[in-house]
C-alpha cells in the first residue's frame, strides 16, 4: 500500500497509471471513486458533489468506505495498491488507521510541485488543459483547491515525514521523466 499524494495537477494520476502499467499495482484514486458514486444519483453522490465543487474534503468515512470496497473487490490479498489522492487531511489519517488498521501503508509518494511563484502554472496548466469534463477544473475551484491543499494536505505529508515514510519526487518535468524519479524511489525501498 502506497499513498500518492501532491498538489492538484502535480500528476498523481498519470504516475499512477505509469505505475501500473510497469509495476503491476492496482490503482485506487479516491477522486475517482468519490466521482463515480456522485454520478450514481444516491443521496451520497448529491452530497459528494457538493462538497468537491466548493474545493473542500469529502467525509473520511464516506472515502475509506469507498477505498476499502474497492480494495476488496480487487481481491486485496497480495495485491499492490496505490492510493492516489488520499489521505488528504488528519481526519482521513484518524479514520484511515482506526478502519483500516489490516492495510499497511509502506510510504507516501509524494509529488511535488511549486504553486507560487513563475513555475505555479504547471499545476494550472495541465489541471485547465486535462479537457475531463470534471466539475472542478475550473479557476475558481482551483483557487479553493490550492487553499485547502496548502492547510489540510500538506501537514499530512509532515506527519508521514516525520515518520520517514515520505518519498518525494519533483513533479515538474515530463510525466516519463517523473516517471524514471519515481521508478527510482520505488527501487530504493
Amino acid at each position: 500500500m502506497i499513498f500518492v499524494l501532491g498538489g492538484p495537477g502535480v500528476g498523481k494520476g498519470t504516475q499512477c497509471k505509469l505505475l501500473v502499467d510497469s509495476q503491476g499495482f492496482i490503482h485506487l484514486s479516491a477522486g475517482d471513486l468519490l466521482r463515480a458514486e456522485r454520478r450514481s444519483g444516491s443521496a451520497q453522490g448529491d452530497l459528494i458533489e457538493r462538497i468537491i465543487v466548493e474545493g473542500k474534503i469529502v467525509p473520511s468515512e464516506i472515502t475509506v468506505g469507498l477505498l476499502r470496497s474497492a480494495m476488496q473487490s480487487s481481491g486485496w490479498g497480495a495485491k499492490r495498491f496505490l492510493v492516489d489522492g488520499f489521505p488528504r487531511n488528519q481526519e482521513n489519517v484518524d479514520v484511515w488507521n482506526r478502519l483500516m488498521a489490516d492495510a499497511e501503508v509502506e510510504f507516501l509518494l509524494f509529488l511535488d510541485c511549486p504553486e507560487v511563484g513563475d513555475r505555479q502554472d504547471v499545476m494550472m496548466n495541465r489541471i485547465l488543459g486535462r479537457n475531463e469534463a470534471r466539475s472542478d477544473d475550473n479557476i475558481e475551484s482551483l483557487r479553493k483547491r490550492l487553499v485547502t491543499y496548502r492547510e489540510q494536505t500538506k501537514p499530512v505529508v509532515d506527519l508521514y515525514e516525520r515518520e520517514g515514510k515520505v518519498k518525494k519526487i519533483s513533479g515538474e518535468g515530463t510525466p516519463e521523466e517523473v516517471h524514471r524519479l519515481v521508478l527510482g524511489a520505488l527501487h530504493a525501498s
